[in-house]
C-alpha cells in the first residue's frame, strides 16, 4: 500500500495536464517518470470543459466530477475536491494552486471565475477552461467488470500455487488484500495502489509494458539525460 506525497502528485498531474493542452512544456523529472501511469487516452478523454454560457446543470457537472475522481467536501476544500454553496460550485483541480468557481442560473453556467482558495477572491474568466481528472487511473466502466473477473481467476490460481508450496501466510495475506481492493474498486471505482491492477483495466497482455509519463509526450519530443551511466541502465531495466 502506497502513501502518496501530495506535492509530488500535484506536480505529476500538472505535468500530464500541461502535456495534453500545450506544446511549450519543459519537464524536469527523476527516473520515476518511467514508472507506471494510467493510459493517456483514457486520461485525456475524461475531461470537463467549463465556460460562461454553457448549457449544463449543476447536477450534471457534479456527476462528471465524481467520474473524474473528485470528491465532494463542503468543509475541508482541498485539491481533488469540489464544494457546493447554493447555486455556486467550486472546483479545486488536483494539479493547480487555484480553483474555479461556477455560478449557475438554472441549467446554464452564468459565470466562471478563477478562485484564490485562501482568500476567496475571484477573477472572472471569459474563455473556456478544461479540468482534468483528479487521478491518473481512469478506468472505463465497461472494463471494470471483466477486469475484476480476470483478477479473481488469476488470484485463485496464485493462491493454489502458494498453498501447494506451503506458503499459507502469504496466500492468506494476498487473498485478504486483493478482496479488499476489489471491494473498494466495486464501490468507489478506485483503491490505493490501483496501479498494481492496471494491466487488467488497460486491457494489456501479461508482460506488456505499462503506460508511463513518456506516453503523454507528442512524438517530436526531446530527451536530455543527465548521469547517463546510471540513468540508461535504469531505463533499460524498466523497459525490459
Amino acid at each position: 500500500d502506497a502513501s502518496i506525497n501530495e506535492e509530488i502528485e500535484k506536480l505529476r498531474l500538472s505535468t500530464t495536464a500541461s502535456l495534453l493542452t500545450r506544446k511549450d512544456v519543459v519537464v524536469v523529472a527523476s527516473v520515476s517518470c518511467i514508472y507506471n501511469l494510467g493510459s493517456p487516452m483514457e486520461y485525456g478523454q475524461a475531461i470537463l470543459e467549463i465556460g460562461k454560457g454553457m448549457k449544463v446543470g449543476m447536477q450534471q457537472v457534479m456527476k462528471i466530477l465524481q467520474k473524474m475522481y473528485y470528491e465532494r467536501n463542503d468543509i475541508d476544500f482541498q485539491r481533488g475536491t469540489y464544494r457546493v454553496r447554493g447555486d455556486t460550485l467550486d472546483i479545486f483541480p488536483s494539479y493547480m494552486d487555484q480553483g474555479y468557481r461556477l455560478h449557475f442560473l438554472g441549467d446554464k453556467v452564468e459565470k466562471v471565475g478563477k478562485l484564490e482558495v485562501v482568500t476567496g477572491n475571484t477573477e472572472e474568466l471569459q474563455s473556456t477552461r478544461v479540468v482534468y481528472p483528479a487521478k491518473h487511473y481512469i478506468t472505463p466502466e465497461q472494463r471494470v467488470v471483466p477486469g475484476i473477473k480476470q483478477i479473481e481467476i488469476d488470484l485463485e490460481s496464485r493462491i493454489k500455487q502458494l498453498k501447494s508450496s506451503g506458503k499459507l501466510v502469504e496466500a492468506q495475506r494476498l487473498e485478504q488484500k486483493t478482496h479488499y481492493d476489489l471491494e473498494m474498486i466495486r464501490q468507489f471505482g478506485y483503491c490505493n495502489g490501483i496501479e498494481n491492477y492496471s494491466r487488467y483495466f488497460d486491457g494489456r497482455a501479461a508482460g506488456e509494458p505499462p503506460y508511463t509519463l513518456m506516453d503523454y509526450f507528442p512524438k517530436d519530443f526531446l530527451v536530455i539525460i543527465d548521469e547517463s551511466h546510471i540513468t540508461i541502465p535504469q531505463i533499460r531495466g524498466m523497459y525490459n
